[in-house]
Formats: C-alpha cells, sequence, structure tokens
C-alpha cells in the first residue's frame, strides 16, 4: 500500500484491498476490514447525529474491545479530536484530562470491573465550567444511517492535531501530548517493517487500546492486511486458550510481558506455550538481556525489543534478522526519517559509542505538548525533543539505552547507572525482577538500594548474596547495593506494567 495521510484513508485502501479479511478477533467475535469501515461509518454517522463535529474534543476511557476500535475509527472520520484515557485512571487524572482538553464529549464503559465510570463522568462533569456530554459506549455505539444525515467529507490533512495523548503523570500532573494522524502512522509503519510481518501473521492486543501503542498496532494491521486478537482483561494463564484457539504468531507488550509468559512456559518445559508464537515484540520498559536469552532459549521464538515513549511511540526497533548481539543488547534502529542525536550536558553532539543524552527528531515526534508552557523546553534550537534517557549509538544505527538521567545515582560524587546493577542482578536465579534506586545518605549523597522481587519458593536473599553475585559478575565495588529491599511484587503501572520507582523512593527514603 503507499503512503497514506490520514489513518481513514488508510483503513479505506486496506478495505478495499481485502475487505474479508478479519482484522479484530475477540472471543467469538470477529470483525473483517470490510465491516471495519462500514461499521465506522454508521457510527460516525451516530456521532455526528449527536452532535460530533470536525474537530470536536472526545475524550473516552474504554476497555480494549470491538466497540472501543470502532468508535476511535468512526471519530477519525469525522475529523474529530480524539484524547483516549487509560481505562484504570480514576478522578484525579481523568478530571485532568477533561479539564485540560476542554472535551465536549465523554465516552465511558459504564460499570466495569466493578467501578462506575459513569457515575464518576457525570461526577468530574458537574465539577467543570464546561461540561462534557457523557455517553455509554462498552457494548453499544450510537447507530446512525449516512444517507439520511451525512456527516462532512473525511478529512485529507493528516498534518492537524486530531490526538491528545497523556503522559504517566507518575510524579506530577499528566502532559497532554499532541499527535496527528501522520505522526501515528509514521510510528506504525516503523513498526511494521521492522517485525517483517505478512498476511499470515496473528497478532495480539494484551495492553490497553487506549495506550499510544493503540494506533501503532492498528497501523500495522493496516498495512499488512492481519488480524489481532483482542484482550479485554490480560491475565495468565487464562489468555493462554485465546492465544492457542487463533493461532497468533506474534505477542508481546514489554518486558513484564515476556517475564509472564517465560514463567508460564516453565510450569511445562517440555511443550511449546502457544504452538503457533514466533515472535515476541514489544517495548516501553528497559529489557534485561538475560530476559531475552532466557525467551530464545526456553520459548524456542524470536524476541525483539523496541524503544518508544508517547511522545514518540516507535523510535527504534529490533528486527527479526538482526544478530542475536543486537537484539539482546540493544533496542534496535531507527527507520529512515528518525534521526538520533546523543548529547553531552550542553546539548552538544558526541560521536558513535559515547554515552550520553538522547534526542529525536522525525516525523513520528509529537506536536508538544497541550500546554504551550510544556513545549518550549522539551525541545532544543534545532527541533530535537530531549528525552532524559542516557544511551550510546552505533555506527549501524543500533541504539542501546543505559538508563534516564533521574535513574542515575550520585554516590560520593561518582555517577551509577541504576540499569547497569539491575541487569546483572536479573542472571541470579534467586531474582525474578529487579528495581536498583538511589535514596538520600547524608553522607554519600545518595545510597544504592536494590529492591528485588523473587521467584516463587525460593530463599530469601541476603545483601551479602547479592554483593557477592555482582562483585562475581564484575560490578565495581562503589556500584555495590548498600541496602537490600525484598518484596512480594513490585509497583507496576496497569498499562505496560512498568515498575514505578518512583513508589519505592517514597516507601523507603
Amino acid at each position: 500500500m503507499g503512503a497514506s495521510r490520514t489513518f481513514w484513508e488508510l483503513i479505506e485502501r486496506r478495505a478495499a484491498l481485502t475487505p474479508d479479511r478479519p482484522v479484530l478477533l475477540q472471543g467469538e467475535r470477529r470483525l473483517t476490514f470490510g465491516e471495519l469501515r462500514e461499521r465506522s461509518e454508521r457510527v460516525a454517522a451516530g456521532l455526528y447525529e449527536r452532535g460530533v463535529r470536525p474537530g470536536s474534543v472526545v475524550a473516552w476511557q474504554l476497555p480494549t474491545r470491538l466497540e472501543t476500535a470502532l468508535l476511535s475509527f468512526a471519530l477519525t472520520r469525522l475529523g474529530a479530536v480524539q484524547t483516549p484515557v487509560i481505562p484504570f485512571y480514576r478522578d484525579r487524572e481523568v478530571g485532568f484530562a477533561l479539564r485540560e482538553s476542554r472535551a465536549e464529549f465523554f465516552a465511558v464503559p459504564g460499570l466495569w470491573r466493578g467501578f462506575d465510570h459513569t457515575a464518576m463522568a457525570h461526577r468530574l462533569a458537574a465539577e467543570l465550567e464546561h461540561p462534557p456530554l457523557v455517553l455509554d459506549a462498552y457494548d453499544s455505539l450510537p447507530d446512525g444511517d449516512p444517507s439520511l444525515l451525512p456527516p462532512p467529507p473525511a478529512p485529507a490533512d493528516g498534518e492537524a492535531v486530531r490526538w491528545i495523548y497523556w503522559t504517566s503523570g507518575t510524579t506530577s500532573d499528566p502532559k497532554g501530548v499532541l499527535h496527528t494522524d501522520r505522526s501515528l502512522i509514521a510510528a506504525g509503519s516503523c513498526l511494521a517493517h521492522a517485525l517483517r510481518l505478512s498476511a499470515r501473521d496473528v497478532g495480539s492486543m494484551a495492553f490497553p487500546f487506549a495506550h499510544v501503542a493503540g494506533p501503532d498496532y492498528t497501523v500495522m494491521l493496516l498495512l499488512y492486511g492481519f488480524p489481532a486478537v483482542m484482550f479485554e482483561q490480560f491475565a495468565l494463564p487464562d489468555a493462554l486458550a485465546e492465544y492457542r484457539r487463533h493461532g497468533v504468531t506474534v505477542a508481546g507488550g514489554s518486558t513484564a510481558f515476556y517475564s509472564m509468559f517465560l514463567a508460564e512456559q516453565r510450569k511445562d518445559p517440555g511443550h511449546r506455550l502457544i504452538p503457533t508464537l514466533r515472535l515476541l515484540a514489544g517495548g516501553g520498559a528497559p529489557k534485561p538481556p538475560e530476559i531475552h536469552h532466557a525467551v530464545v532459549r526456553e520459548m524456542g521464538v524470536l524476541l525483539t525489543h523496541g524503544y518508544g515513549m508517547t511522545e514518540v511511540p516507535m523510535i527504534t526497533m529490533g528486527a527479526p534478522d538482526d544478530t542475536a548481539e543486537n537484539l539482546a543488547l540493544t533496542e534496535g534502529r531507527p527507520p529512515a526519517g528518525m534521526e538520533i542525536r546523543i548529547t553531552d550536558e550542553t546539548g552538544e553532539p558526541l560521536p558513535y559509542g559515547a554515552e550520553g543524552e538522547v534526542r529525536l527528531r522525525g516525523e513520528a515526534v509529537c506536536r508538544g505538548y497541550l500546554n504551550p508552557d510544556a513545549s518550549a523546553p522539551a525541545f532544543d534550537s534545532e527541533g530535537f525533543l530531549i528525552t532524559g534517557d542516557v544511551g550510546r549509538l552505533q555506527e549501524s544505527g543500533h541504539l542501546t539505552l543505559t538508563g534516564r538521567l533521574k535513574d542515575i545515582i550520585i554516590r560520593k560524587g561518582e555517577n551509577i547507572s541504576a540499569k547497569e546493577i539491575e541487569d546483572l542482578l536479573h542472571r541470579h536465579p534467586g531474582v525474578a525482577d529487579a528495581a536498583v534506586i538511589g535514596l538520600p545518605d547524608p553522607e554519600r549523597g545518595e545510597r544504592v538500594c536494590a529492591v528485588v522481587e523473587q521467584p516463587p519458593g525460593a530463599a530469601a536473599l541476603t545483601l551479602a548474596e547479592i554483593a557477592g553475585h555482582l562483585r562475581a559478575e564484575g560490578l565495581s565495588v562503589h556500584k555495590l547495593p548498600e541496602q537490600l529491599e525484598l518484596v512480594d511484587a513490585l509497583p507496576r503501572n496497569e498499562t505496560l506494567h512498568k515498575v514505578l520507582k518512583y513508589r519505592l523512593r517514597e516507601r523507603y527514603a
């Protein structure tokens, strides 16, 4: 398929090419590419009758369902500005998103997983100067006849801001990230081309469709014409039956998902967990090399990992034809059109192999933030996004992330990478997962604290054991943890299950 300027153009092209092929699978239900276009048109007509117009701001907080995809595509057909909200967020985050975006409509799932989203929506609307119209959109959507009250023509401008995504807001209020159809299509195209997928594949969406990975993945389906299984609630081992029933060939999400699949495989090492599975792929969180090697060795599948963020959904991606070393130790390469620059603290470019801050420029980069005051300091004078991530770039284009600026522990004036220690801890059989943090210390400035989640039944680790293991792995003495905390489970977010280090710092400071 040729380059498409808008999501709706991409949908129409795919529906014309393969109208009868399935695109979304969920339980016994399925939606073909042709049905996706037709039903999205009807939902768009129904929304138009309700007052949704081109440029209307529509917030939606919905789980990963066929109806959610239809609503989102209907909004792209109308040229509305949509602001997806993760369904696990509550009053503080949701109220902030509604207020800052000045949403005119708000679609919710009603009572979902024991929480009344409709009641929350009306409660928040009552506090707003311009309250949105609340729509229940779990298992039914507005249905209209495009021939009776036809909406205006689908938008042709892919450069207009039509998406507002929200950063996690783990340490402060979330930031509204501004995207266009073109920036999201560029990101999704990177994922599609890197993974070398084909129409014979079957994908899976185990993450919230409201996450910025939603359009990423959808672009891939539309470009290559293959389906994906949607999981409204993802949990293992319950979800395995759906993976097997639909013959999923590509799964993943993030490092936490790799670990969950690996743990299930270890329960029955003599049989393939998902017989059709050939590739695990994901991103959104650091990937310890040991996790990569364990997946390949024990599950018998490829593992490709990438680098992305809300501001730039797909920056780099490992490819199936990369070397084993690059797949394990790097985040892959960027696509054509994505510029990666490694700089020192003043913004001066550094040579290949040098460690510094990662800065980005390209079509997939967001157009800034909803709050203009947040946009100016996020970009340098040459238009590069300042990520706050630290890494090294090879001449081949492969990027290795070594941490975040705020994840550097400064002990007695020496910089210590938390990620370096975490990667080595993952090599210990008594460690299921680990997070290394810096804690205030009156003598050292910061001390190194390792917070460890152990496998079921493992003997409790001691600080001396951890130190001995790290010394044997070659870690310098000045980087050794001075504090060890054992936890039943590390705190994680509800989207890609990233570890929330700020909670650990709050708990142990």
